[in-house]
């Protein structure tokens, strides 16, 4: 994945684009930090369509006994 300024990307938006759909796409940064991903609406409507982790979890078919209990020992210290 390349990287443009946007600066650069405002002066080549349609080679940004054309790019884009051809499966390259660009992340977008200001003042040097990613700030934006430009992909095309075919990759996007596919990363739209994966569920969330949590979502996952929430839908998994558990019941209550299906988990170990948890273990009731103390926390133990952690040195930094």
């Amino acid at each position: 994945m390349r990287e443009i300024q946007l600066r650069d990307a405002k002066a080549s938006l349609s080679a940004v684009i054309d790019d884009a759909v051809q499966g390259c796409p660009s992340v977008i940064t200001k003042h040097g930090k990613p700030t934006a991903v430009i992909v095309s609406f075919e990759e996007w409507e596919r990363m739209s369509r994966i569920p969330s982790f949590g979502w996952l979890l929430m839908s998994a078919p558990l019941q209550a006994d299906d988990l170990p209990e948890r273990d009731a020992a103390p926390i133990r210290p952690a040195d930094f």
